[in-house]
């Protein structure tokens, strides 16, 4: 096998994969396509993954759920698609251009009113969710990877035992397992994962993953009591 097969074949595997498993529809496709066009960075989870989302929050029975990092709004479709009627879904973008584009892409999903977009620092959102008296099913942490650790914590405070919490792209491309790294993703992602190690609250597992979006990985926690 030539390394260029080697490299194509895990994408190759993924589109397979993400045709049988998790196809695309009008609004997925074009929340990808219109955050492309509005300049926002490729980064939204894969297809896979996105199913994989929706399933946990289905397996959760999830009424409410927390995104953190919002982007085009991809990956909270997938979410918010889970939720029974009564649910809903706060999800906390940064950028106010990328909340812009997701809200337009959460309105032609049909999901604005299940969705709130709040916008400003997370760190500045999570304590007034806490004072609102907020508590979650499931979180999904997907933004800045340095204050991972921070989000973590407020993921323990904003939900119940029993809840779950997923960290997206802990695995950096292999880099999380230098210690002697001292780039920002890598430092708060190590943090984040000796967190879900000892905090006793919290029962985590990580796995790894490569596909369309290269080498990297998710951890998974459950809240305990």
């Amino acid at each position: 096998m030539t390394s260029t097969h080697a490299q194509d074949l895990p994408m190759a595997v993924d589109a397979y994969l993400s045709g049988l498993l998790a196809p695309a529809d009008e609004a997925l496709a074009a929340a990808l396509a219109d955050s492309e066009a509005a300049g926002l960075p490729a980064i939204s989870v894969s297809a896979v993954n996105g199913k994989l989302l929706h399933l946990l929050a289905r397996i959760q029975g999830a009424r409410r759920i927390l995104e953190i990092g919002t982007l085009g709004g991809y990956s909270t479709i997938w979410l918010a698609r889970a939720l029974p009627s009564d649910g809903q879904l706060i999800t906390l973008e940064y950028s106010a251009r990328h909340a812009e584009v997701a809200r337009a892409n959460l309105a032609r999903a049909g999901l604005d009113k299940v969705v709130e977009v709040r916008v400003g620092a997370a760190l500045d959102s999570l304590p007034r969710l806490a004072d609102e008296g907020a508590v979650f099913d499931l979180v999904f942490i997907d933004a800045d990877k340095v204050n991972n650790p921070h989000y973590l914590e407020w993921a323990v405070k904003l939900t119940r035992p029993g809840s779950v919490v997923v960290v997206d792209n802990v695995v950096r491309d292999g880099r999380v397992v230098d210690a002697q790294s001292t780039a920002p993703d890598v430092t708060g992602t190590r943090t984040a994962l000796q967190l879900l190690a000892d905090h006793p609250k919290l029962d985590a597992t990580a796995i790894q993953t490569v596909g369309a979006k290269g080498y990297d990985g998710f951890a998974l926690a459950r809240v305990l009591d």
